[in-house]
């Protein structure tokens, strides 16, 4: 056995826990699953969801305040009608280094709760990962609200490694087909995509290089396309800077340019990312108790193809 083994081995041994799971009581292990309640706010119309939204009774939530002496103040609480459904999500509470997806909530693909909402506006939905326990527990949160999912929509749970060719090679043979490869009608439904969703990618800089490389190529077929990506700054102490930096998130920003950059002269001929970052704070916030902080970042990216 070699040294890259052993590492790997014990990265598979190695059980770690996602800071979103802080708290949880020790000692949990296999799947948990998460209900999320998704709520309208008044006076947002909802015929076009088909009736997915009922209306619910709850308790409209409370600040937390304290008196003079530091005991907590109990207000009385108010029940309100509210238009809400609930998704599920199965995940991890711990995993393996190499199988963390397990633990994760969002992303371009993983579990999948941002493309499952999709697939009530969107034709047809792909939800991607790299490997196969993570897709089998994609795939287990697909059915898991089958019963609040539009039926005439289209969900795929499929198969995306970066660091490997787009697109990936298909078998004509559907017998042999392996259950989250391509054939080629959904690489065609690619093509024709029009929306790129992605979450909590940007983390190393092989595998930023490697999105990018793979964004590129998706991005420039087809029909014009947008990614709306979601990103936390993550800090690191850094011996070449030796102060705390968030090398990483640089490294994300070095791929992106602005409008006027790609327009100029000198760029107009060069294929190029444009990003644009979006304030937060201006879209509504439908998930309660969840701090969005400082460092959480959402932008809106798209590719110029340039001039020949």
């Amino acid at each position: 056995m070699n040294g890259g083994d052993s590492k790997d081995d014990e990265e598979e041994r190695e059980q770690v826990m996602s800071e979103v799971h802080l708290g949880c009581p020790p000692g949990i292990s296999g799947p948990h699953i998460s209900r999320f309640t998704i709520c309208l706010p008044s006076g947002v119309e909802s015929s076009r969801f088909n009736g997915l939204f009922k209306e619910e009774e709850s308790c409209t939530d409370q600040e937390i305040r304290f008196d003079e002496d530091g005991d907590l103040i109990l207000p009385r609480r108010r029940q309100i009608s509210r238009r809400c459904f609930t998704m599920k999500i199965q995940h991890n509470i711990t995993s393996s280094i190499p199988s963390v997806g397990l633990q994760e909530f969002f992303a371009l693909s993983l579990p999948g709760l941002a493309g499952m909402l999709l697939a009530h506006a969107a034709k047809t939905v792909f939800l991607t990962d790299h490997g196969d326990q993570i897709l089998e527990n994609c795939l287990k949160n697909v059915q898991l609200n089958s019963g609040v999912l539009n039926h005439q929509k289209v969900v795929y749970v499929r198969e995306l490694d970066w660091t490997h060719p787009w697109p990936p090679k298909v078998s004509s043979d559907l017998a042999t087909q392996e259950r989250f490869s391509w054939s080629s009608s959904e690489l065609e439904e690619v093509q024709k995509a029009s929306l790129l969703l992605a979450a909590d990618v940007i983390y190393s800089d092989d595998l930023t290089d490697a999105l990018f490389g793979i964004l590129e190529r998706i991005m420039s077929q087809g029909s014009e396309k947008v990614l709306y990506l979601a990103l936390e700054k993550r800090y690191n102490f850094s011996l070449d800077d030796l102060d705390v930096v968030a090398n990483g998130y640089l490294n994300f920003r070095s791929y992106l340019k602005d409008d006027s950059e790609c327009e100029g002269l000198e760029l107009g001929s060069l294929p190029c990312f444009m990003g644009k970052c979006i304030d937060v704070a201006e879209i509504p916030q439908y998930v309660g108790g969840y701090d969005r902080g400082d460092d959480v970042e959402l932008w809106e990216i798209r590719y110029s193809k340039g001039k020949l």
